[in-house]
């Protein structure tokens, strides 16, 4: 039960991802703060920030469900101070929180662009500097971005040039938060998924194949807590993937994270082949 009592601020939780981590946080007891736009039922997508502090309670958590843009900075600081009021603190930050469009130049609207580059690296920034006072007082303070490692592999930019930007952006500041942090003893790390993940994205960009050569979110949630759980400072600073950091952790049934049983995922955006 290493995150009993802990206070977890993760962005983009109505579903998907956001909920999994949400939901593996509170089964040690965690305090959840579900910051995401969606506060009422999506015509098309399933869970609101609501539902999801109903499972966390559910589960042995805590949930406080704030509905929050992260763009917008008077947001994300009336979520903190909800946060704080709610728990006491904030002890780790997750940046889930996402908008993506795999077009290029000529075809992505400057609207995109700005959308793309708000929600994905510019909030971290923003999230980051609001929560960083109440982490400072954690005795186990984490920034936890859902971002990719960085490779200068032209096949993961040409064609998706705004989207690499925005998601390499956030890899980027992480590691510059993670070496001027370092002496504030604040682990800063990002975690990608190694394959396809069983999300809204992946069926909006990949349909009805690529669900069922996915994995469940529930892989990604349970390397987050590898994560937030760690006492010190090994892992700031490093580019971590799903998969690999299970691997060091001991775990060797991945299996049990199928979508399709006895279906081989396909690999995800940078770090497999390219889908195109």
């Amino acid at each position: 039960m290493k995150l009993a009592n802990k206070t977890v601020f993760i962005t983009g939780a109505s579903r998907g991802i956001g909920r999994a981590i949400a939901l593996r946080c509170a089964k040690d007891g965690a305090n959840v703060v579900l910051a995401a736009k969606t506060s009422a039922p999506h015509p098309k997508l399933p869970g609101t920030i609501h539902t999801v502090a109903a499972e966390v309670e559910a589960a042995g958590g805590r949930a406080l469900a704030v509905c929050t843009d992260v763009r917008i900075e008077d947001d994300v600081r009336r979520a903190v101070d909800a946060a704080v009021a709610a728990f006491g603190g904030i002890d780790a930050l997750v940046n889930n929180a996402g908008a993506v469009s795999l077009l290029g130049l000529a075809d992505t609207p400057m609207k995109t662009f700005d959308l793309m580059m708000g929600v994905n690296a510019r909030s971290v920034f923003l999230c980051a500097k609001v929560c960083l006072p109440h982490l400072e007082r954690s005795s186990r303070a984490h920034i936890l971005s859902l971002s990719p490692p960085l490779s200068p592999d032209a096949r993961w930019i040409r064609d998706r040039e705004a989207y690499t930007l925005s998601k390499y952006g956030m890899t980027l500041l992480s590691m510059g938060l993670a070496e001027s942090l370092r002496e504030r003893s604040i682990s800063v790390s990002t975690l990608w998924p190694r394959t396809l993940i069983a999300t809204a994205a992946v069926d909006m960009l990949m349909g009805a194949e690529g669900m069922r050569r996915a994995r469940t979110p529930e892989i990604v949630a349970d390397a987050a807590y590898e994560i937030l759980s760690t006492d010190d400072l090994a892992l700031s600073g490093r580019a971590l993937i799903d998969e690999d950091l299970l691997r060091e952790r001991g775990v060797r049934d991945f299996d049990k994270y199928l979508v399709t049983p006895g279906e081989e995922p396909l690999g995800d955006l940078y770090v497999g082949d390219p889908w195109d």
